[in-house]
């Protein structure tokens, strides 16, 4: 396998260099796939590692993103492989795939499906149509509906519906709220920044009731591969991306038929995932939120545990063999070493997703843009305040 990938030298275009970026990097590697991150920093880790060359543009969405990418492809002379780490970017390659396709390998779900999987409004709607659990929501358009979640009952969470607001710094990304009042409050004001609103029943539990399955699927059913893992710590807790995950197979026989099942019914196509939580009142998993059209932030637990999805992807776009399920020894996830205290329990070996001893750059890339976004915190102050569960103060207490 790793033979016929070195002859075939296609390029892996990745885009955004973060830890998600920088553990498709590493994954690519072990085929020995070279790849280009594409970014619009040098702060990023992946755009250190000695595994990948790195290409900086103006920005990672809009037409100026696209007119970036042709021109690189331009420059390569081949059609490489597109893969994306970043969720802007997967708005803009869904509405110009098009113009993209002639240049660039990729797969995604329909332009339509796209949009309805992206917007929490339109994917509860979704999954509600098609009886997949889900908690329960209300839509909020307009300051009318916000009396509407009194029927939610407390906590609650409010998100926005399209989280492009949130990107472009508008509006927060989440709040937990525990009264009808602070509730109405930030609907109100929510409303104002970014349109529609979901509020959500909040479900109880640890960051450890919370599963993930990351996939890629191709154009047939037999062709899809599956990876099931579980959190066990969250950044920030309750409410943020994993910190520390480990797989999840004493999970399979109650989240495979629920993954296979959105993939068929959302026709599912290329990278993605989906977030589970254990409801221990119904006494069911829910699904919290799918990933679309990119890879999620752990996404290298997959491949640490011999399921390589982004290798799979390469393979299953260039029409090689693509490389099966390997036996290894279980293999657990961190973030860095900031999550060390997190990871006392763990008896799987655990892997760092910065530091590796033969790639060593990009965890001090990390450290070094982390010491200097906490100097320019000490002059500013955040534009939003996000609050904060009462399971999570008591663990920090």
């Amino acid at each position: 396998m790793e033979s016929k990938l070195a002859e075939a030298l296609v390029p892996a275009v990745v885009v955004r260099g973060e830890l998600n970026g920088l553990g498709v990097v590493r994954s690519l590697a072990e085929g020995r796939v070279p790849t280009i991150v594409v970014d619009t920093t040098l702060r990023h880790a992946a755009m250190w590692s000695r595994r990948s060359k790195r290409h900086v543009v103006g920005q990672l969405s809009g037409k100026s993103f696209v007119d970036d990418l042709l021109r690189l492809q331009q420059q390569l002379g081949i059609r490489p492989v597109l893969i994306l780490t970043d969720e802007m970017s997967v708005d803009t390659v869904s509405e110009y795939r098009t113009e993209l396709a002639p240049h660039y390998l990729f797969q995604m779900p329909s332009p339509a499906m796209v949009s309805t999987l992206c917007n929490k409004a339109s994917f509860q709607m979704f999954a509600e149509t098609h009886d997949l659990p889900v908690p329960r929501a209300i839509v909020l358009e307009r300051e009318s509906d916000v009396p509407k979640i009194r029927d939610l009952g407390m906590p609650m969470i409010v998100k926005p519906a399209d989280k492009r607001p949130v990107h472009l710094g508008q509006v927060e990304r989440i709040n937990w709220l525990d009264s009808f009042e602070d509730a109405a409050a930030v609907c109100r004001r929510m409303l104002h920044g970014a349109g529609t609103l979901v509020a959500q029943e909040w479900i109880e539990g640890p960051d450890s009731s919370i599963y993930f399955a990351l996939f890629h699927c191709g154009a047939q059913p037999d062709s899809r591969s599956i990876f099931l893992g579980r959190k066990i710590a969250a950044h920030p807790p309750g409410l943020g991306s994993t910190a520390v995950c480990v797989p999840a197979a004493e999970a399979t026989e109650l989240l495979r038929p629920l993954t296979e099942k959105f993939i068929d019914v959302s026709e599912y196509r290329g990278l993605g995932s989906l977030e589970f939580k254990w409801d221990s009142r119904s006494r069911r998993f829910v699904v919290i939120e799918p990933t679309v059209g990119r890879t999620d932030w752990q996404e290298e637990i997959a491949a640490l545990n011999g399921v390589n999805l982004a290798l799979i992807a390469y393979c299953h776009e260039l029409g090689l063999p693509e490389p099966a399920a390997q036996s290894t020894n279980a293999a657990a996830w961190r973030e860095s070493v900031l999550h060390l205290r997190s990871c006392i329990e763990i008896r799987e070996r655990l892997y760092d997703g910065y530091w590796r001893l033969d790639d060593p750059l990009p965890a001090l890339a990390f450290f070094v843009d982390l010491a200097l976004q906490s100097g320019r915190r000490a002059f500013t102050r955040p534009v939003f305040e996000r609050r904060k569960p009462p399971f999570r103060q008591r663990r920090i207490a």
